[in-house]
């Protein structure tokens, strides 16, 4: 094994989910650290170092998002939530705690492996130093640092409002950031439940980019529970 591989951490109290990432994992070639409850779990993330967290909600002494909740005091490792609770409150639960991801079981092991991909990459970045953030596929070109976003050469004039929804999300690349996540940081916390003011700003963001809702090449939907932007 090599030992520069990215580790990963995997609670979960189920013995069949375990050992099916255990092997799908080190057949990618990463390390694999495995617990079975959140106490151990909590014990190898602050001993081992993991570079990222596949964390069960449902474990047997306690709940995944109090562990979520303790591992954030401390560590800004990214972590993907797994449970079989597939209601979007549960979802946006987790996100709001501070989880990387959300995936429902049962789940296909490639789409789960696509997910870890990104969050190493999101992790790697976090490492690097600051510096403005720029969106640039060829098509669809975003600079944060001037406020200017431009789609195939020619300026796209957005609102205060449709700017910052779309800096947001560029922000956090291949990640879903929740409906109320968005309301809380653009709107205040007293808007958290407003989803409509968030429901036209993304409408409009989608007709001045051409980004079909019904197969988004940027603003993609998690229905009922946020908004993913793609990983450059």
């Amino acid at each position: 094994m090599n030992s520069t591989a990215p580790r990963v951490l995997v609670i979960d109290d189920e013995a069949q989910i375990r050992r099916f990432l255990d092997i799908g994992l080190r057949a990618e070639g990463y390390q694999v650290l495995l617990a079975s409850t959140g106490e151990e779990g909590l014990g190898l993330a602050a001993t081992q170092s993991p570079d990222l967290v596949v964390l069960d909600i449902g474990l047997p002494d306690m709940e995944g998002h109090d562990v979520l909740r303790e591992l954030r005091r401390w560590s800004a490792v990214p972590v993907l939530m797994l449970s079989v609770r597939d209601a979007e409150s549960e979802k946006v639960k987790a996100l709001d705690s501070g989880a990387n991801d959300y995936v429902t079981k049962p789940f296909g092991i490639q789409e789960l492996m696509a997910r870890l991909r990104v969050l190493l990459r999101q992790g790697a970045k976090a490492g690097e130093p600051d510096a403005p953030v720029r969106y640039d596929d060829g098509s669809l070109v975003v600079d944060l640092a001037r406020r200017d976003v431009f789609l195939d050469g020619a300026a796209v004039a957005l609102t205060r409002k449709e700017f910052a929804v779309l800096s947001m999300l560029v922000r956090h690349p291949g990640r879903v950031v929740s409906q109320q996540q968005i309301l809380r940081d653009i709107w205040g916390p007293t808007h958290v439940q407003d989803t409509h003011y968030l429901r036209i700003v993304m409408g409009k963001l989608r007709q001045k980019l051409g980004d079909d809702a019904a197969t988004p090449r940027w603003l993609k939907t998690e229905p009922g529970v946020g908004y993913r932007f793609p990983a450059s």
